[in-house]
């Protein structure tokens, strides 16, 4: 018989906590391996591709999958959305955790970690995109810890911190949606400085506007991807409230997205004419660009609409996914797949089981966390002495 969790009765050596726990101590043996050793003792990088897949993945793909923080917010509270009111708590835990994380991944990707709030508290460099994106994650990392604290402070029963922290909702609002637009957009702005590395299908001048929309639907379909794995495991936590207003959510974020899809792939046409690169939709290349704009981009840009006028809930569920699944496409295409697209297959950079190790790492770390707070605080649910406030 398995161990069971004190006081419940329920075996804790579950599937999922044992391939949890194991990825945690894999991931810890190859964190003390880079610590001790050195970052070029587990990774692939050289020259050619100073930054790989946790910059890829763990720094591009993490912030734009946690716009749904400020999209979310954004509906409910300035736009005066309040149907979507039930979602904001959860898309704002997930953009915190999404943020902290990429912070921490980043820990691993530098030379000298400690010195990462060196640019923001001693050298300023005001010139630099890097310093913009530090400054802007920093900033929104600290406004995102300061708006999930109403639940952390209802659990505590501070009534009047969580009174305090619930009149600057609006403010902080506003700021998380000024620091998004900024960040998620220089993001893009960084890969402007290789216009001979990024192939023209991939590189823009527009290439920050492309982030910025694309961190919209990215976002709000996050939010959607993360609702339908909380429903299946976390349903028992989930008060009425929640659960009414959870399809109109669904069926909301999916419209929005089909037409925010819509004009970004008129966006990504209309840049591809005006920057004369119709040639290179005759290569290869152009056959993986069309793949990622059909594929990834227009399909679930109509199934989106499809699931909003039929109120097709699976269909949207899925979708939220596809579509999750096209923004780390079309991020690793930029910053990895069509980088040193030029370069012979032999030069060409790809991660290391220790690298691919620490991203697994990273992402079960927030998944953990995830669990924890929800399972220890109304994120799911009003708490009962807060209903209506």
């Amino acid at each position: 018989m398995g161990a069971q969790a004190k006081g419940t009765g329920k075996s804790v050596l579950t599937p999922f906590n044992v391939i949890a726990g194991i990825i945690v101590i894999i991931g810890l043996v190859i964190a003390g391996t880079r610590f001790y050793s050195g970052i070029g003792s587990v990774t692939n990088l050289d020259n050619n591709y100073p930054w790989g897949i946790w910059i890829s993945f763990d720094l591009l793909c993490g912030v734009v999958l946690a716009a749904g923080g400020y999209t979310t917010s954004a509906a409910c509270y300035i736009f005066g959305m309040k149907r979507y009111h039930s979602a904001v708590r959860p898309a704002l835990l997930t953009a915190f955790l999404g943020y902290a994380l990429v912070v921490f991944a980043l820990m691993f990707d530098l030379g000298r970690p400690w010195r990462l709030p060196y640019p923001l508290f001693y050298s300023h460099g005001t010139s630099s995109l890097l310093f913009e994106v530090g400054l802007c994650v920093f900033l929104y990392l600290n406004v995102l810890f300061v708006e999930s604290t109403p639940a952390f402070f209802e659990r505590l029963g501070l009534k009047k911190l969580r009174h305090f922290v619930h009149k600057l909702t609006l403010p902080l609002t506003i700021l998380g949606v000024v620091l998004s637009t900024m960040h998620q957009s220089s993001l893009g702005a960084l890969y402007l400085i290789a216009p001979s590395k990024v192939h023209p299908l991939w590189y823009s001048i527009y290439l920050p506007l492309f982030f910025f929309i694309s961190s919209m639907f990215a976002g709000m379909s996050m939010v959607l991807f993360e609702s339908t794995l909380a429903h299946k495991k976390f349903h028992h936590l989930m008060d009425e409230t929640h659960l009414r207003q959870s399809n109109g959510v669904a069926f909301g974020f999916a419209k929005a997205c089909s037409w925010i899809m819509a004009g970004y792939f008129v966006i990504k046409i209309l840049a591809l004419a005006v920057e004369n690169k119709w040639s290179y939709l005759l290569t290869g290349w152009g056959l993986w660009w069309w793949i990622e704009m059909i594929g990834f981009v227009a399909m679930p840009c109509i199934a989106y609409a499809i699931g909003a006028r039929e109120k097709n809930l699976p269909l949207i569920r899925r979708t939220a996914l596809w579509t999750v699944l096209g923004i780390i496409l079309n991020r690793f295409n930029v910053s990895l797949v069509a980088y040193n697209w030029f370069l012979p297959s032999s030069q060409k950079y790809f991660p290391s089981m220790s690298e691919i190790g620490i991203s697994l790492f990273v992402v079960t770390l927030g998944v953990l966390v995830y669990r924890f707070i929800v399972t220890h605080m109304p994120i799911f649910y009003e708490h009962p002495e807060y209903k209506g406030h």
